[in-house]
């Protein structure tokens, strides 16, 4: 094999990973090898390394072209590293030392890098947010072909292949893969725990979970469950497992509580925090909004489109493959198909059931859903084959994947186009508040406006995409509350003195009360972001038609949902999508009176 190659011809003599059979699988009732015509002889793949610039290409483009599409994002996760890179950020009542429900070192182990960054090339805070950005996409790229090299091993390269074409070109990869969210961190630790997983690696399976369970998002400690009980029911591996489920516990949980307890002035255990606040008779999530049972299957579509379809009928087609396909073609390497996929099962019977749903909660098992497709995929090719044989005669050397990558073909084409076509349709229709924040952010170097002056840009109802304080050109420009018909909680500045992190305000609370201390008087405003959607209140008047107190600096389109067809919405069709959607104005408007 020549290093360095695109592909990879598979030969009996240089098979590395199973395909959809082991090499060392044998006959039924025979002790001899499978013979060369039982194993297709130009099944092409991505190498690994090829595999990994594919997919940290892909990576990159989310991160600079992929938009906020959660506040949570913002106002918990990139606004207190904005404060701790920078010392100015707005604060969450999560992070009110009443409550702290939040990690401040999940929020050091994305900071440290940028703060490093900063005192080296003291860059505009813009290009530390796409700097964090392409580290995010970077790491997942590391654990996206892991878990590519360990579906090769454990289900085959044909399943591998096609799972990483879905891993490409799938939507829910595009928005999950670098945001800055638990969620998302939990989804590379998962990767990585069912890659060490399906390859036997158990202890560093346990430290996965662990990690993506502690430092990440607590809820994720249900994926493990599939993990331990391999361990301890099926390999009897109790030592291993106590051993280092021990270790990961004192090396990850131990500098959590210290660094934490550091900031919030007191002894603090976030991940215990979450969860009782969640589960153990906090107010729960439910104060921030309900959300029907059929939530998860839209965004599912939306987000994998056909693939999902293929993942939630996988298990029907595992059983179907049981019935109706020889055992020699649908065996894994170490474990059945029910425990390596029942992860994603747990996760949806415990998911689809809660009140609260959000698409960020599916985040984890994002990477599980592309895999549930192409094993599907693989199925719908191994029973298509079946039916073929019983209608004509096939030749003894002929391989299942001779006669059905039309298949493949087909389904990777339709796929792709939705994925593409979704991604761009989030770009051209939501990329609006980062474009105008952007304009922003030239301001003063186009405009010489002094960099000790204080400058307030304000935002009322849209404060919800308002992208981060990244966005603004330095700390003396502040994102500013104005007031709307929004009455629950909004964030507000950290305390300006040393111990900002461990002041408790008395306006936050956990009941999403709002506060009217929280608002900006808005004739103090010099830069006001707000969307004419075409309606208006007393509270929330369309401002770019106050021309006598506004002017318009920018506008771009922003979508208006209301008006728009709910396909063409969703996804963008080139000179079709147009004729059926209706845009509202983002704009950034600048206050006439004299900026100081």
């Amino acid at each position: 094999m020549v290093k360095g190659s695109t592909y990879f011809r598979l030969r009996q003599k240089s098979i590395k990973y199973r395909k959809d059979i082991k090499i060392k699988d044998t006959k039924k009732g025979s002790k001899q090898p499978m013979k060369q015509h039982e194993i297709s002889s130009s099944l092409l793949f991505p190498a690994g390394d090829t595999a990994f610039k594919a997919i940290l290409s892909a990576r990159f483009c989310a991160a600079i072209w992929s938009h906020i599409t959660d506040c949570d994002e913002t106002f918990n996760y990139w606004e207190p590293m904005h404060f701790l890179v920078l010392g100015k950020g707005l604060q969450t009542w999560e992070y009110s030392p009443e409550f702290a429900l939040r990690s401040y070192t999940y929020i050091l182990f994305h900071a440290v890098p940028a703060v490093i960054y900063h005192k080296l090339l003291q860059p505009n805070p813009l290009l530390i947010f796409y700097f964090t950005r392409c580290l995010l996409g970077l790491l997942e790229a590391f654990f996206e072909v892991y878990f590519y090299k360990a579906i090769c091993r454990e289900f085959g390269i044909h399943i591998g292949r096609i799972c990483l074409a879905f891993l490409l070109f799938a939507p829910g990869m595009f928005i999950s893969s670098t945001a800055f969210l638990p969620s998302s961190f939990a989804m590379y630790m998962f990767m990585g725990a069912c890659s060490a997983w399906w390859m036997q690696n158990y202890n560093l399976a346990v430290f996965f979970t662990a990690l993506g369970s502690l430092l990440g998002w607590p809820f994720a400690a249900l994926l493990g469950i599939p993990i331990a009980y391999d361990m301890l029911i099926n390999q009897k591996l109790y030592k291993d497992f106590l051993i280092w489920s021990g270790i990961s516990a004192t090396v990850i949980l131990i500098p959590m509580a210290i660094i934490d307890s550091f900031y919030y002035g007191r002894l603090v255990i976030a991940p215990f925090n979450i969860v009782k606040y969640n589960v153990l008779g906090g107010a729960g999530p439910e104060l921030y909004g309900t959300e029907p049972f059929s939530f998860y299957f839209i965004n599912g579509f939306l987000n994998f489109n056909f693939i999902w379809l293929l993942a939630l009928i996988s298990p029907a087609a595992i059983i179907l493959c049981y019935l109706f396909v020889p055992s020699k073609q649908k065996s894994t390497l170490t474990l059945p198909y029910w425990l390596s996929l029942s992860p994603i099962l747990l996760w949806m019977a415990v998911f689809l059931f809660q009140p609260h749903k959000e698409e960020r909660f599916l985040f984890p098992i994002y990477p599980m859903i592309c895999l549930c497709g192409a094993i599907c995929i693989d199925i719908i090719q191994k029973l298509a084959f079946r039916i073929w044989s019983f209608f004509q005669v096939m030749a003894p050397s002929t391989h299942y994947l001779d006669k059905t990558m039309f298949i493949v073909y087909f389904t990777l084409i339709v796929t792709s186009s939705f994925g593409i076509s979704r991604m761009f349709a989030l770009y051209r229709y939501y990329h609006a508040p980062l474009d105008l924040l952007m304009e922003v952010n030239k301001y003063p170097n186009e405009f010489k406006v002094s960099e000790k002056s204080n400058i307030s840009v304000c935002i009322g109802k849209d404060w919800y995409r308002f992208p981060n304080s990244f966005f603004l050109p330095n700390t003396n420009w502040e994102i500013r509350f104005i007031k709307s018909e929004f009455d629950g909680m909004l964030p507000a500045p950290f305390s300006s003195n040393e111990n900002a992190t461990s002041v408790v305000h008395s306006y936050f609370n956990d009941q999403n009360i709002g506060n009217p201390d929280m608002f900006f008087d808005i004739n103090k405003c010099h830069f006001l972001l707000d969307l004419d959607l075409g309606k208006q209140t007393v509270l929330e008047p369309i401002y770019s038609h106050m021309t006598d107190r506004w002017k318009i600096i920018s506008s771009y389109n922003f979508l208006n949902a209301e008006k728009s067809n709910p396909f063409f919405r969703a996804f963008y069709i080139p000179f079709l999508s147009y004729r059926y959607i209706s845009f509202g104005n983002f704009s950034l408007l600048q206050t006439k009176y004299k900026i100081k």
